[in-house]
């Protein structure tokens, strides 16, 4: 069988030194690695950072409020006194009662309430099925 080693063998009898790599700086501040060097008693270096640990920005603040009320309205339509008044004289002429009614136009009990109670926003989507189902005109008269 041939020798698959052209050369002469000889082995190389020179030591290898592995050395660790060092810690990274995330490791180093770690609290477990702290508390160890600590205990051997190392040295250990502690800063205090400027204004470590506020939540103030340095920028100029303006009035945040000022600017959201002149962009966006102060508060949402809700459900007039003639439509939840006619919502309940149909419901009631139906002899329905709020979950009747809710089971009727797919949605819960509690939005039959909310129109009836005057709290709801009006979704046009939902006062059209209410108008189907009682049988009596609801939009066009929403808003207060």
């Amino acid at each position: 069988m041939p020798n698959r080693f052209p050369g002469a063998l000889s082995q190389d009898w020179e030591p290898v030194v592995l050395h660790k790599s060092k810690p990274k700086a995330q490791e180093l501040r770690d609290p477990k690695a702290v508390n160890k060097a600590i205990r051997s008693g190392a040295p250990v270096q502690t800063m205090k950072k400027f204004d470590a640990g506020s939540n103030k920005k340095a920028a100029p603040i303006m009035n945040t409020r000022k600017l959201d009320e002149g962009t966006e309205p102060a508060a949402l339509d809700r459900v007039s006194v003639d439509v939840k008044q006619l919502i309940q004289k149909a419901r009631l002429e139906k002899k329905m009662s709020q979950a009747e009614l809710a089971k009727l136009i797919n949605e819960r009990p509690q939005v039959v309430q909310e129109y009836e109670n005057g709290k709801a926003v009006p979704n046009q989507a939902v006062l059209a099925k209410m108008e189907k189902v009682l049988g009596v005109k609801l939009r066009g008269k929403i808003s207060k």
